[in-house]
């Protein structure tokens, strides 16, 4: 049949049942699109800008070298070094939430919002005063800190932190600080502070394995004697006191085996260098980062050994920095499954899509509600036309019925390809249409004359 001679209502609904289809085409392209785009969401590497300084030391590089295998192994959490010129910078920006991670001393004066992640190292006081001139044998002036008051103290390394933390070990150890003066060297200027005359004592703050440390012991001991070592007798008390401390060991020999230096172990105070994290971060990131720290250490301490020695921090709720519950999660072994993290968004869907399913079936049996009007329309027309068939006087009226029914069944049908009557309904025209060809067979019989036959079954 061709489009010109097409019945117009089935033209009407054949465009409608291809506007619906294209219609249902897009809404699955629509769902396929934002599934996709929410996994790709989900999946995503999320990038942490980290605050560390200054530029050229040891941090950087060691941030960058995790950076750079982070990228390389495609891991969900990469690194952004942003270089600052020190641990202050570092804390503004963190302060400023500029960045999502810092590198900082433990000691220093962090925001509320501050969390520890991981610990890259512990920095150890080194106190130690000269033996007095080289090559001519007499005691040391100074022998312990009680004897540091009215001397002068050559602290290495330009940031207040060290003389703050100078000044707390003099206070717990029962010496006025006021009475001791110090003067602050930066760590490219170990030879003079060697040269010094007027310091009597030294401190450092870092790892037991730095260069600097090493340094400044070699230097003043070329320059003024072998170092006395100065033990921080009350370490523990610091500790309890100030919760940023921790008591410490300095193994004997460790800077020097030929001559011993020290010769025994002396007792000391550290510092924690670690890095912090916003507590807004999420979870699941910094227990992810933590990950990465610890599995992927050993990798970026073939080029960089510190790396090595990244710890776990605290994880006590009465730390006196407390562990981000990312990392604690990871350190405990606490982490969520992802059903366990995602349950409540997964039930949540699945009670949507049922509601939008509810709302689907409401809405398409509203949108149908005309044609579902027509299909009664149509079922009762069919019902008028087994009455009016018992009337009919000649077999072209009957003719002329059964195309009427014809019609009316094919409008029905076309009602249930667009959805709009169920199975159920069309069965009630199937049965009503047998009624229909009864009682036109029955008829034709009577007006052909034909004697009737065993009467016929019929649907109550």
């Amino acid at each position: 049949m061709s489009e010109q001679s097409e019945n117009p209502g089935a033209k009407r609904r054949r465009l409608r049942r291809r506007n619906s289809s294209l219609l249902i085409l897009a809404a699955g392209m629509l769902v396929f699109g934002l599934a996709a785009g929410s996994l790709y969401y989900a999946l995503r590497p999320v990038t942490l800008a980290i605050a560390v300084g200054p530029t050229g030391s040891e941090d950087v590089k060691l941030i960058q070298g995790f950076a750079q295998v982070f990228t390389h192994d495609g891991s969900s959490v990469r690194l952004k070094p942003v270089t600052t010129q020190g641990s202050a910078e570092s804390i503004a920006l963190f302060t400023a939430n500029k960045v999502d991670l810092a590198v900082v001393r433990g000691d220093l004066d962090l925001p509320a919002s501050a969390e520890s992640v991981a610990i890259l190292r512990k920095n150890v006081v080194v106190l130690w005063a000269p033996s007095g001139a080289k090559g001519k044998r007499r005691s040391a002036k100074i022998k312990s800190i009680d004897d540091l008051a009215g001397h002068k103290v050559g602290v290495v390394g330009s940031t207040q932190a060290n003389v703050t933390l100078l000044r707390v070990i003099l206070t717990e150890s029962g010496v006025n600080p006021d009475k001791v003066a110090v003067s602050q060297f930066a760590v490219n200027k170990i030879a003079d502070l060697a040269r010094d005359p007027s310091l009597d004592a030294y401190m450092t703050v870092g790892p037991l394995d730095s260069k600097v440390t090493a340094e400044a012991i070699t230097a003043t001991a070329a320059a003024r004697g072998e170092p006395v070592f100065l033990p921080i007798d009350v370490s523990e008390a610091i500790a309890q006191k100030h919760p940023r401390y921790e008591s410490e060991e300095i193994a004997g020999s460790i800077f020097s085996s030929s001559p011993a230096r020290p010769e025994d172990k002396v007792e000391t105070v550290s510092v924690n260098h670690l890095i912090i994290a916003q507590h807004a971060l999420s979870e699941a990131t910094v227990g992810a980062l933590d990950r990465q720290l610890f599995t992927l250490r050993l990798q970026v301490a073939r080029d960089l050994p510190a790396a090595a020695k990244i710890e776990k921090p605290d994880t006590d709720k009465d730390a006196a920095l407390p562990a981000h519950q990312g990392a604690a999660a990871y350190i405990d072994g606490t982490e969520r499954t992802f059903l366990e993290k995602y349950s409540d968004y997964i039930w949540g869907g699945i009670l949507l899509l049922s509601g939008l399913g509810s709302a689907g079936a409401w809405l398409r049996h509203y949108v149908k509600r005309d044609e579902r009007e027509h299909y009664i329309t149509h079922r009762d027309n069919l019902l008028t036309l087994i009455s009016q068939v018992r009337g009919a006087e000649t077999p072209e009226q009957l003719a002329a019925m059964q195309g009427d029914a014809d019609a009316l069944l094919r409008e029905a049908l076309d009602c249930y390809d667009d959805g709009a009557i169920e199975e159920g309904d069309l069965s009630v025209i199937g049965l009503t249409l047998e009624q229909f060809h009864h009682a036109v067979s029955d008829r034709r019989a009577v007006i052909n004359g034909d004697k009737p036959g065993l009467p016929r079954m019929r649907a109550g």
